[in-house]
């Protein structure tokens, strides 16, 4: 500014001095300048400790949709009447929409504030719902900024859509772990952020000015262009003035303290584990999974939000399958979203046209489209191009989205060797701990539960029935457990039955007698009940209601646990002496003795007895507190199972997979358990996503029922990642990973007394037994006659191994003595070893993996050699028309014959199985080792553990010739099977006498 002659215009210089020293002083008085607008007027409707709900524009006629307006915790819920003509509230009463907003107030200056969680916010916003239901008779429409939006999401699930209209959220995200803010690795902020929710922020609060602070670093350059602008127009009152509520709402007055226990739970629920978009958070105690919305969903992305990152706003889409899911998008950033020009001009009008489209006043709004799912990647979703527009165009604000991408490159070239470096982590340290185990070291599934919760009390163990149970709650209910049972009498060393179904008593019910340090008998319901209990030499059995009759009627002692409490579950037997009620003893009130150690089992101590059937004889399986860690550990180690993880238990207790490798390695593995009712496809498919299940657990033919049914449908964005057990078929195997193809198969096989255990860790061979776990015990393949029933000797005496794909007798390595529970064998490969013997035959293929092809008394020993029946089994139930199938041993006058039965799916006609399918199924078996006999029957019976059950077909012997049954000729092919057939191979009028072992 010049005069005349180049002379400067000193009126004009001391204009600008004075105007700059007079705002500025306004400033620093008043914390900005005078605007002379007035926020929209509101009236409190109802105050309750977590909240106060304001109804704005009260004078106006409540006729239209109604919307209720969530702030994120650390901000006011001003946020949305920032400016008085674009502010959200004034903008969507112009369209004759009613907006009601939620007042969480400042934590730090109300009552019990900065004790405040997450499901606390939840809770109220739903309660709210409620009110504004009951005075207006309609429902509502749900929206909320950034965290509100989440918390939007989250009261949207926990009230599976009732009264909400639909959901409006913006620059929320859901998937978080998709994009963190400023592009951070997730491998790098979830370790942080579990430290954080655990030992730091629980105890702390974060106060109003450090939220700001914190907010503006999350984009320091544009913080600090702000500024500086400010100041340089300071002088001029006229161009401040428009943006002036703005600055001061993010400068001073939009800000509040944010609880500990709320950040805790928002970094452990939804960082850390994800929750939002796996499912399987907690809120008041039930469990919820975004899957559960169905209401219409509008999201908002902020194309240059470095906050709410548009692919992780965007997971909403996987998250919610059954919800319709639009997006619609802006070229601005996380706060732009909800104020300023951007949105008084492209939100709230849009978001006015959304609610009078879901209401049927109006149509659907241009500027929205349907959120389709991203595509996998590693990027934030926020381009260079709007980064550099939205960021002032500086260098310095191109080069930090620069480094961000190339820091995401180098992150994602170094992925595998993290990878396998966070595995070794979880894994040796587990390894390590079982290696070090003798004799006399102190170990129990009750002490590994103890150890869990003085890490984690407050963490989830127990999902069931939608509600969840902390390691505290089920520790001390496993303690009022042991007074009970001390009060009846029960002493370490006992042996006690146990016959509940897998339920959290249940377990609580074992838990309990390994922490009194008495033996837990586990027998099946559906079997042999008394002969177990002699057997086990139980003379006391606990139940629960449902199978008190059954134990009853085969002991003369019964204590009944579980059901529920109180008068609700009175049971009318109890007469205190036969059958006691534990439920009515007060814990509190019973002496306990001086010998009581918690935990006092050893690793030689027996602690579980199981049971096992062979060749129609029922057995006893004793396994050890050594058996249990070595099983638990070594499973946890191949499941690479984490407290990240969800484990669905599904198999009984009474089986080796449901209390080793599923109970023991998720406790080991300190996951949470989620238990079912039953196993049908509605309960399955539910509660895979309400629990947010990871890990699926399975005995034989369990998923069979699942994975095969007609109307079977999953969500396929759930976060299933394995499936572990024992026993699965082949066919039903390629079922269940074409059904989660993002999953893989973890198949367990451990011999009757479980010396060897093993594991088919990578899944990629359908069918094998994969290899020794580690730290377990190491086996060896014999080299064996089953003619003879012998050993084959090679060099110097020594036993011999086999060859690649030579079937012999598989052997287990013995560390102790205590551990042998069969036959023991010294100097068997090399001087002074010691081997124990298993009965089981395998075969070792080029990789060293082991293939299971029976037992050494299932063997069918036909006149034209040995017949193994495990690989047929393999082999056709693999053939697509195939259900079930089972094979077993019958005799005839030169011998034995192989018989297989089989099933076909309930779309498949009998019809359209013919002998070319056999032949080529059965194409890998040499012919002589192909089923002499195949048949299709009505129905395969399954045991309670779902294993297919011969025992009733054996018994009719050799079946008489019918449609639908094919024999082998000499050559190996598959010829109708007919009475002149039978005539001629002289099989008719024989019964059967060989069956394959039950484990």
């Amino acid at each position: 500014m010049v005069g005349f002659g180049g002379v400067p215009d000193v009126g004009a210089v001391v204009e600008r001095v004075v105007a700059t020293a007079q705002n500025g002083l306004e400033v620093l008085r008043l914390g900005g300048l005078e605007t002379g607008t007035e926020p929209a007027p509101f009236v409190v409707v109802e105050t309750e400790k977590m909240f106060k709900l304001r109804r704005y524009f009260p004078d106006s006629p409540s006729t239209g949709p109604n919307v209720v307006l969530i702030p994120p915790m650390m901000v006011s819920a001003n946020v949305y009447d920032v400016t008085e003509h674009n502010g959200a509230v004034s903008i969507l009463d112009r369209d004759s929409i009613t907006p009601w907003v939620i007042d969480f107030g400042s934590p730090d200056s109300e009552e019990g504030g900065l004790e405040r969680d997450l499901a606390d916010h939840v809770v109220a916003i739903s309660r709210a719902i409620d009110l504004i239901v009951e005075a207006t008779g309609k429902d509502v429409h749900l929206a909320g900024y950034s965290q509100g939006g989440m918390f939007a999401y989250q009261a949207a699930a926990y009230r599976r859509s009732k009264n909400i209209a639909s959901l409006i959220t913006f620059g929320s995200p859901v998937d978080v772990l998709a994009a963190l803010p400023l592009g951070l690795p997730a491998g790098l902020v979830v370790p942080g952020a579990e430290i954080l929710a655990d030992r730091v922020v629980s105890h702390l609060w974060v106060p109003g000015w450090l939220a700001r602070l914190g907010f503006q670093m999350l984009d320091p350059v544009k913080t600090a262009r702000s500024r500086l602008d400010f100041l340089r127009q300071l002088h001029d009152r006229d161009a401040l003035l428009p943006r002036e509520d703005q600055r001061r709402f993010l400068e001073s007055d939009g800000w509040v303290a944010w609880s500990g226990p709320a950040i805790a739970e928002l970094l452990r629920q939804f960082v850390v584990h994800n929750r939002m978009v796996g499912g399987g958070f907690v809120i008041n105690g039930d469990v919820v999974t975004l899957a559960e919305i169905t209401c219409p969903v509008l999201a908002f992305v902020g194309e240059a939000d470095d906050i709410g990152q548009p692919a992780a706003v965007r997971g909403i889409v996987r998250a919610a399958p059954d919800a319709d899911v639009y997006e619609s998008r802006l070229p601005v950033g996380h706060f732009g979203l909800v104020v300023g020009s951007a949105s008084g001009a492209h939100t709230w009008p849009v978001t006015a046209e959304w609610i009078a489209w879901q209401s049927g006043m109006g149509e659907r709004p241009e500027l929205i489209e349907p959120m389709v799912v991203p595509e996998p990647g590693h990027g934030s979703g926020v381009s260079f191009t709007s980064r550099i527009t939205h960021g002032l165009g500086s260098v310095a604000d191109a080069g930090a989205g620069v480094t961000r991408e190339l820091l995401s490159l180098a992150s994602n070239a170094q992925r595998a060797s993290r990878a396998v470096a966070q595995e070794s982590v979880r894994t040796v340290p587990r390894l390590f701990r079982l290696g070090q185990i003798q004799a006399g070291t102190q170990i129990s599934l009750g002490k590994l539960m103890a150890e869990n919760t003085r890490r984690g009390g407050d963490k989830e163990l127990f999902l069931f029935e939608s509600r969840v149970l902390t390691h505290e709650q089920v520790n001390a209910r496993i303690d009022n457990v042991v007074a009970g049972l001390i009060e009846c009498g029960i002493r370490p060393g006992q042996h006690v039955g146990v016959l509940m179904d897998t339920r959290p008593s249940a377990l609580v019910v074992v838990a309990a007698l390994s922490r009194l340090g008495a033996v837990a008998a586990l027998p099946a319901a559906d079997a042999d009940l008394g002969e177990m209990l002699r057997l086990a030499a139980c003379s006391v059995v606990i139940a629960d209601p449902k199978n008190l009759d059954t134990a009853a009627a085969h002991c003369d002692r019964v204590l009944i646990l579980g059901g529920g409490s109180g008068d609700s579950r009175e049971i009318d037997r109890a007469d205190g002496h036969r059958i006691v009620d534990m439920e009515q003893i007060d814990p509190g009130a019973v002496e306990i003795p001086r010998w009581y150690r918690p935990d006092p089992g050893l690793a030689a101590d027996l602690a579980f007895i199981l049971f096992t059937r062979t060749q129609g004889k029922l057995e006893t399986w004793p396994v050890t507190n050594h058996r249990f860690a070595m099983s638990a550990f070594g499973a946890a180690s191949a499941a690479g199972l984490t407290d990240r993880d969800t484990v669905y238990c599904l198999p009984p207790l009474h089986h080796a997979s449901g209390l080793l490798t599923t109970l023991g390695a998720t406790v080991v593995g300190r996951s949470r358990i989620a238990l079912s009712n039953g196993i049908d496809i509605d309960t399955f498919a539910t509660e895979i996503q309400r629990y947010g299940v990871t890990v699926v657990s399975y005995t034989w033919t369990m998923m069979r029922e699942i994975v095969r049914a007609e109307d079977f449908r999953i969500n396929q964005h759930n976060q299933v990642r394995l499936f572990m057990g024992s026993g699965m078929p082949a066919g039903l195997w390629d079922d269940v990973v074409e059904s989660f193809p993002r999953a893989r198969v973890l198949e367990f096989f451990a011999t009757a007394d479980g010396s060897a255990i093993l594991a088919n860790i990578t899944g990629d061979k359908v069918g094998a037994m994969g290899r020794a776990l580690p730290e377990t015990n190491a086996v060896e393949i014999a080299a064996f006659d089953l003619e003879n029933l012998q050993l084959i000797e090679g060099d110097g005496g020594f036993v011999r191994r086999t060859e690649p794909g030579e079937v012999g007798l598989l052997l287990s390595r013995t560390k102790y003595r205590f551990d042998a529970s069969s036959t023991v064998l010294r100097d068997v490969f090399t001087a002074h070893d010691r081997w124990e013997v298993s009965g089981h035959l395998f075969y070792r293929d080029a990789d060293d993996d082991l293939w299971f092809v029976g037992s050494v008394e299932s063997a069918v020993r036909s006149a034209g050699g040995i017949v193994y029946l495990p690989p047929i089994q393999r082999a056709l139930s693999r053939l697509s028309l195939v259900d079930q199938v089972v094979a077993y041993g019958a005799r005839v006058p030169d011998g034995q014959i192989a018989i297989a039965a089989i099933t076909l799916r309930a779309d498949a006609r009998p019809e359209s199985l013919t002998v070319t399918q056999l032949r080529v199924a059965l194409g890998d078996l040499p012919a002589e080792e192909r089923p002499h006999l195949i048949c299709l029957v009505e129905e395969i019976p399954v045991s309670g553990s779902y294993r297919p059950v011969a025992a009733a077909l054996a018994a009719d012997g050799v079946p008489r010739p019918a449609a639908g049954m094919w024999y082998r000729d000499e050559e190996g092919r598959y010829r109708r099977y007919t009475r002149a057939a039978m005539t001629r191979l002289g099989w008719a009028g024989r019964a059967a006498t060989a069956e394959t072992s039950i484990r």
